[in-house]
């Protein structure tokens, strides 16, 4: 059975960038070298690891992939931190009265 792998790189510029593999320690390498000179993090090394959760269907690592893209900054770093808790409240949205 294959491993999907989604992940969150912490920038040098201290954003976020997630993405989806199925060789994580391959697709580290790739972005700590550059090996794809326009990336998003080309410009933006060193990266760190920041999360990483593990899929074993392609189709369901995608669409985590495409949701947590989605997600506020706090809301990524709850994830990050393991405040699950915080998730729910983070996912409402806020309506200026």
């Amino acid at each position: 059975m294959k491993t999907y792998y989604v992940y969150i790189l912490s920038c040098s510029d201290g954003s976020y960038y997630t993405g989806v593999t199925s060789n994580l320690t391959q697709r580290l390498e790739d972005h700590q070298h550059r090996k794809h000179l326009n990336g998003y993090t080309s410009s933006r090394l060193p990266v760190e690891l920041a999360y990483y959760c593990t899929f074993t269907e392609i189709t369901i690592a995608i669409a985590a992939e495409k949701q947590i893209k989605k997600w506020s900054r706090a809301k990524k770093e709850a994830l990050i931190n393991e405040a699950y808790e915080l998730l729910p409240n983070l996912a409402k949205k806020k309506f200026k009265k």
